[in-house]
């Protein structure tokens, strides 16, 4: 058997395949499809310190190689997800990531706080990105300062590992990446998802209610790859790359590009299956080209001198 386990920071993963927030609820949904325990781990949907019903309907928009949503962040708070959720998570031997929102600063640290007392988590996952929400989201990822305090603030609350989910929609992705790892993140998210539109040609009105949406599926990967390339060049610290992955050979060439790990996002509504199959594929390309570690593979990209 090949080993296929990665570093996420102070997090071990047994393979480098996780699943993406907003894309595989609390985990249990999908419990009686796949066995949860071989993956690399979970990224939670988003945690709210209140409850939260998102954006109204319709939230979700089919495009040609994709999806655009704006669900809202809708949750179920931190109390309930306490009570309703964790104690299935805590089953789990996989690791468990809270994906963690707020419409303050202090909110992100009084979600951790509250998750930190029950315990049963492995690590957090902060939400500065999301494009679909009028309060904080993109807004505190689009700064660098802000985006800092925030890590920092959330880098006091844990020991846990500590990842920041940063936007492609900034000037310079760049500059919030070596903000957050400065501020004491131990990985990076690469990418949320890009805002997008479609309109409706009957009716001449937009497809989502709130106009504006997240593109998210395979319309994306190449511009997700290009976010890797960028960042894996300017921090020293793990990237875990998103955007578009279908199959195997898209996770192979993300982490070819410097990926440590990947998230698995719309390719779940796709087949529900799909994120154990991936780790199941990818032990056999290793087996196929005769790669006994997977750190043989992460950050192998040939370059012209």
């Amino acid at each position: 058997m090949n080993n296929l386990s990665v570093d996420i920071g102070r997090l071990k993963l047994e393979n480098p395949i996780l699943t993406a927030s907003g894309t595989f609820g609390y985990g249990q949904e999908f419990s009686s499809i796949i066995d949860l325990n071989k993956l690399g781990g979970l990224v939670t949907k988003a945690v709210s310190f209140e409850p939260r019903i998102g954006n109204p309907a319709p939230r979700i928009a089919e495009t040609p190689s994709g999806m655009l949503n704006s669900i809202g962040l809708a949750n179920v708070g931190v109390h309930k997800f306490i009570e309703e959720k964790l104690p299935f998570l805590q089953s789990l031997t996989t690791a468990v990531i809270v994906n963690v929102a707020g419409k303050t600063i202090e909110e992100f640290v009084q979600v951790i706080e509250i998750i930190e007392a029950a315990g049963g988590v492995d690590g957090y996952e902060l939400n500065v990105s999301c494009p679909n929400v009028k309060e904080g989201g993109m807004a505190f990822g689009a700064n660098p300062d802000i985006a800092a305090k925030i890590t920092s603030l959330c880098r006091q609350s844990t020991d846990r590992c500590l990842i920041v989910k940063l936007s492609p929609n900034v000037t310079s992705i760049s500059d919030i990446a070596r903000a957050t790892e400065d501020a004491g993140a131990d990985s990076l998210s690469v990418i949320n998802t890009f805002v997008g539109m479609a309109v409706d040609i009957h009716s001449r009105r937009p497809k989502l209610a709130t106009i504006t949406g997240g593109l998210s599926g395979p319309a994306i990967k190449p511009l997700g790859i290009a976010k890797v390339f960028e960042v894996v060049r300017n921090v020293s610290i793990p990237v875990i790359g998103i955007g578009g992955i279908m199959n195997c050979d898209d996770v192979v060439e993300f982490l070819i590009t410097g990926a440590t790990a990947v998230q698995i996002g719309t390719a779940n509504f796709v087949d529900p299956q799909i994120s154990e199959k991936l780790v199941f594929d990818l032990q056999n390309y290793c087996t196929h080209h005769n790669i006994k570690n997977i750190q043989e593979i992460i950050g192998s990209l040939q370059l012209d001198s």
